[in-house]
């Protein structure tokens, strides 16, 4: 798919266009997707609400693009999806009001694609007990977490998409010509700071392993723009963001954001003399929109995880099961068994491949732990002991940056 450029430098358009069309939207269900036929209607029924465009280029469209996966699995499954529901596209609408409205019209599975849904998630399965409810991230159907709620029919899954943001911080760091790298980074929260935490100890050690440096001479900054992508008068633009980081001497970016800016901007600052190269985000396809200085894309792949509780659901067999979803090791891109992956850039060299390619096989076989102590937080406080190795909860609730980055909040 070649996403439209324009459209994401320009969200109020977008608010413009779905703002006229909002009552439609809310009272006839959804999207392309709304239409049913008599066959449809004898189908599994299932709503999709997300927080941005379905054709983003990153976080929203994986989520949709694993919708078609799960019905090319299951024919007997059918999806509908409202997307853009966030402040800057739909004032004042509930995600869980959109989700009152998909249950009404006959979905017997909701699922919230982002972490600023997790109260909408809850009041939507406390209120529709019969239905079967999924957010993606958030912990409230996590015993052994801090936030359980003990609510059945609510579920969680994330894919530890961890270990896919320390291989872009390895191939960043492998790739880096000055030692400077910049990472765009969305909100401040647990899930941000842990990926933000794991790109830069990635970087620290292949900087370190492989090009023989001194860690003390690489330099780690992130900027956080304020939400997932770019709405104007609210957030840092992300274009600029880019752009001061390159014009600063950063010569790698790493995105952390739902939208492509950082690939735009980077085609941009090669047109214009500079030498850069970045990482996208969230997607296998991130490197098209610039291949040639694309060094590669950690992403998620939601359709296996998606298409197994979604068949519970179905069978009656839904328990609300907190599912940190892996990577299959064995294959890291296998559509079918790996919820993270690691899609591979054209700039991407054939050494630092073969670097890339020891550090992965070392992550999936544990004779590389990064999250073994000593490491410290950014204001020196300890995150893990000497020799400590981190627990799940540890890492799931990252509640401070790990020491060695620069960033413009905690």
């Amino acid at each position: 798919m070649k996403p439209n450029s324009n459209k994401f430098l320009s969200i109020a358009f977008v608010k413009r266009l779905w703002a006229a069309a909002l009552v439609g939207i809310l009272a006839g269900a959804c999207n392309n997707n709304s239409t049913t036929s008599i066959s449809d209607e004898k189908k599994f029924q299932v709503a999709m609400i997300l927080v941005g465009p379905k054709n983003d280029s990153g976080w929203n469209q994986a989520h949709y693009e694993a919708t078609k996966y799960v019905m090319e699995k299951q024919s007997n499954i059918q999806f509908q999806y409202v997307d853009l529901v966030n402040p800057g596209d739909r004032p004042n609408v509930k995600a869980s009001k959109v989700a009152d409205d998909l249950i009404a019209k006959g979905a017997k599975l909701v699922i919230f694609n982002s972490d600023d849904f997790k109260e909408e998630a809850l009041e939507t399965a406390k209120k529709h007990p019969n239905v079967s409810v999924i957010h993606a991230s958030g912990d409230y159907a996590w015993k052994e977490g801090k936030n359980f709620k003990n609510q059945p029919n609510l579920g969680n899954i994330m894919p530890q998409v961890e270990y896919g943001t320390m291989i872009a911080g390895c191939s960043a760091a492998l790739s880096s010509e000055t030692g400077k790298i910049g990472y765009v980074g969305p909100l401040i929260n647990d899930e941000t700071r842990r990926l933000v935490s794991a790109s830069y100890l990635g970087a620290k050690y292949c900087w370190q392993t492989y090009r023989k440096k001194n860690p003390s001479d690489l330099k780690f900054k992130v900027t956080w723009i304020g939400f997932w992508f770019n709405i104007p008068g609210k957030t840092l633009d992300p274009s600029r963001v880019t752009d001061d980081f390159y014009n600063n001497g950063f010569d790698v970016v790493l995105s952390g954001i739902d939208t492509p800016e950082v690939s735009v901007q980077s085609k941009k600052a090669i047109e214009a003399g500079k030498k850069v190269k970045f990482l996208h985000y969230d997607i296998r396809t991130g490197c098209n929109l610039a291949p040639d200085i694309c060094i590669g894309v950690p992403y998620y792949n939601w359709g296996p995880a998606y298409l197994d509780q979604i068949v519970k659901a179905k069978e009656g067999k839904f328990t609300g099961e907190f599912v940190s979803a892996k990577p299959d090791w064995q294959d890291l891109n296998n559509i079918d068994t790996s919820s993270v992956g690691f899609e591979k850039g054209k700039a991407l060299t054939p050494e630092n491949d073969k670097f890339l390619t020891e550090f992965i096989k070392g992550l999936g076989d544990r004779s590389i732990n990064l999250y073994k102590g000593a490491i410290n937080y950014q204001d020196g406080s300890p995150f893990l002991k000497a020799g400590e190795i981190a627990t799940p909860q540890q890492i799931w609730y990252f509640t401070k940056l790990v020491q060695g980055i620069e960033s413009t909040g905690k």
